[in-house]
């Protein structure tokens, strides 16, 4: 709940301060203030996105994904790539919006399964969307500035989804649903 609070707290901290920013700007002309305007905006459309993608998914997606669908199937390759990223060592760092959908208290494992499907949906579409931002060099330039704040928002994202996948790969194993992913499969040996 605390991080929930944190994130709402900066999503609209960030749009006031854009918005102010931009007024302190037009009616003061202080480019300083577009500066901060454009910063500001920037903070707040991530934000803002992955709120309203998180909100989408939750509202179409209600964490009933098909766990036989290709997209979550664990692929061969995948155990040689978690370990080469260490996921085993930093996955816990990373905080959970709703830690509820992965309560064992709450749902059943297959029920897990299914809302960790839904947030590696999630992740994925956010870090494509990171990328939206880029378009306003268009209008501001610092295209560099753009792109590597937007790669490492996309990069920060997919850290999330491989995390999803990691476990999801564990929880498969542990309900024996040997049909969801090849028994083959190294990532789940």
């Amino acid at each position: 709940m605390q991080l929930r609070r944190s994130v709402y707290i900066m999503t609209i901290g960030s749009a006031v301060l854009a918005i102010l920013s931009f007024v302190l700007y037009r009616t003061q002309d202080i480019d300083a203030a577009l500066t901060f305007s454009i910063i500001f905006g920037t903070i707040a459309y991530h934000f803002i996105m992955r709120l309203a993608v998180g909100a989408l998914f939750d509202t179409f997606m209600k964490n009933r994904a098909d766990l036989t669908k290709k997209r979550y199937l664990c692929r061969p390759w995948e155990k040689a790539l978690y370990e080469r990223l260490q996921v085993k060592q930093w996955k816990k760092r990373l905080p959970s919006f709703k830690p509820e959908y992965f309560d064992r208290r709450l749902h059943s494992w297959e029920e897990i399964a299914q809302a960790m499907c839904q947030a590696e949906s999630v992740h994925e579409v956010i870090a494509l969307l990171s990328f939206v931002p880029v378009v306003f060099s268009i209008w501001f330039g610092a295209l560099p500035v753009f792109l590597i704040t937007s790669f490492a928002a996309a990069l920060a994202d997919l850290a999330f989804a491989v995390v999803q996948r990691y476990n999801r790969a564990r929880i498969i194993k542990l309900i024996g649903s040997k049909d969801l992913c090849k028994s083959e499969s190294p990532a789940l040996q």
